[in-house]
């Protein structure tokens, strides 16, 4: 069974970010991702770019479902200020 973990360490793995968090559990997780890579990317680019880094896992059917929200560091600095 996959881990919140495992799946963090696969996007760290394949994409620069300043910061991962996953959670879920089974086979469907949601995930934040930031990373500078995303700058100047659609939402359904950025999310094309983390399936790809994941893409052998979906093909296996070890991971089914990853929800994600894809930042850039500014983008997340905004939102966490409020």
């Amino acid at each position: 069974m996959l881990s919140p973990e495992q799946i963090e360490g696969w996007i760290r793995a394949g994409l620069e970010c300043d910061r991962v968090t996953v959670a879920g559990a089974g086979r469907h997780f949601e995930a934040l991702i930031v990373s500078p890579v995303f700058a100047g990317l659609s939402r359904v680019q950025r999310q094309q770019r983390v399936n790809a880094v994941l893409r052998e896992h979906f093909e296996t059917e070890a991971l089914h479902a990853l929800s994600m929200r894809c930042l850039t560091p500014e983008e997340f600095a905004a939102a966490s200020r409020g």
